[in-house]
């Protein structure tokens, strides 16, 4: 299908004498093509924005902002955009359009050196260019494409959604329908990752859409609410900004860096960045399960690179993207039930004392060696010492004891994930 991208991207090029470009809607690059080889280096030269499309697949979120203000994602008929050097759009722009059913599914992109000032876009009282017309009935057949990709891809992400989160007793049809759909790719090995907080397409059913450009990526799917927590364990409650679920193929069951690699690009969609805004977020984070030969067992994989995700925004040493493997102890904690704090540690926990609850947790995370802890928290010994003895008398505590600095340590991390 992609060879058919391309051929339709060169018809365009060829009608209209200018190098032309598609784009999905999320400016991730599908083709682009030429019509003079000499004419187009120059222009890649003089228009960063085009160069780095085609060589880094991807436009910049501040280039795709700047696109999206002139009205593209919902335009109905070609527009002129002009250039703007000091968003590195040194050229300008006809955008159009490739709509499917009033929907617009992507973006072909022609430069303008000035030498389609002349072509009339149409409009009230004015007729369209013959040339352009012919170009938008091409960039329609190409809408109709990426929308038969997109439902594809929608069905296959919704039953991933039903494989992961989904009752028991539906698991066996999701998971055959599943197997169908990725065909060779269902045999493995294959990783799960979860990118939270990630934001909703409107557009697509499930909200996720097409499986990104991304190396090794054959399906996603959108999870709902803060954290993505479908699994009813943990908070689903809603909200635009979730998380995503992406099914890696990788290369060998004991080479999980296409599942890592998957994950550090995903974080750098705008879906990503888009999410961040609306979740307030600093930072998103990624989590990649261990692989699995097959289908069977992605419900658990999906936990594993859920709580890998929280636990690398609960520790930003693990982060941005953590492995199952490599977060310790937040694979025990991530399996707790949601409860409040044992009472010992409530007194630390209920956000009256945050410099005695780091204290407590910094020197527990030394092994309780007095000396690292105070290097690490930058204060002198004798502070330190005064801070563990108040964090004993608000807890009853006995920090000599080793039940009650586990029960304390266990307390404080299982806090600090909540709040991821």
């Amino acid at each position: 299908m992609r060879g058919d991208y391309q051929q339709l991207v060169d018809e365009i090029s060829a009608t209209l004498g200018a190098p032309a470009t598609l784009e999905d809607r999320d400016f991730a690059l599908i083709a682009f093509g030429a019509h003079d080889s000499e004419g187009d280096v120059g222009e890649l030269a003089l228009d960063p924005v085009r160069t780095r499309s085609i060589l880094q697949r991807r436009s910049t979120a501040a280039v795709r902002a700047w696109f999206e203000g002139f009205g593209i994602a919902r335009a109905q008929a070609p527009l002129r955009i002009p250039p703007d050097p000091a968003a590195g759009v040194f050229m300008g722009r006809i955008c159009l359009p490739a709509l499917h059913r009033g929907v617009v599914r992507g973006y072909v992109w022609l430069l303008d050196d000035g030498h389609l000032s002349d072509l009339e876009l149409g409009g009230p009282g004015a007729p369209r260019d013959p040339r352009l017309a012919q170009a938008m009935e091409t960039a329609g057949r190409i809408g109709a494409l990426l929308a038969s990709e997109a439902r594809a891809d929608a069905e296959a992400g919704a039953l991933l959604r039903e494989l992961l989160t989904g009752p028991a007793a539906g698991r066996e049809a999701a998971r055959a329908g599943l197997r169908q759909a990725l065909r060779q790719a269902a045999d493995g090995p294959l990783a799960v990752v979860a990118v939270t907080p990630w934001e909703a397409d409107p557009e697509e059913d499930g909200g996720a859409g097409s499986p990104p450009q991304v190396p090794g990526v054959v399906a996603v799917c959108a999870m709902p609410g803060r954290g993505g927590g479908t699994d009813g364990r943990r908070g689903g409650g809603g909200g635009r900004a979730g998380a995503l679920a992406a099914l890696v193929r990788l290369r060998t069951a004991g080479s999980p860096e296409t599942a890592g690699t998957a994950g550090e690009r995903l974080l750098r969609s705008p879906r990503a960045a888009g999410a961040r805004a609306v979740d307030r977020a600093v930072g998103g984070t990624a989590g990649v399960s261990d692989p699995r030969r097959g289908l069977d067992e992605l419900p658990e994989a999906w936990r594993e690179a859920r709580a890998a995700a929280l636990a690398a925004r609960a520790e930003g040493r693990l982060g941005p993207v953590a492995h199952w493997s490599q977060i310790g102890p937040y694979r025990m904690l991530a399996e707790l039930p949601d409860t409040a704090p044992d009472p010992a540690a409530r007194t630390l926990l209920d956000g009256t004392n945050p410099e005695l609850a780091r204290t407590a947790e910094v020197f527990l995370d030394c092994a309780g060696q007095a000396g690292r802890a105070a290097a690490a928290l930058g204060v002198h010994r004798q502070t330190l010492y005064y801070r563990l003895a108040r964090v004993e008398q608000l807890t009853g505590l006995d920090l000599d004891s080793g039940e009650d600095r586990l029960l304390l340590h266990i307390a404080l991390k299982t806090a600090r994930l909540r709040e991821a």
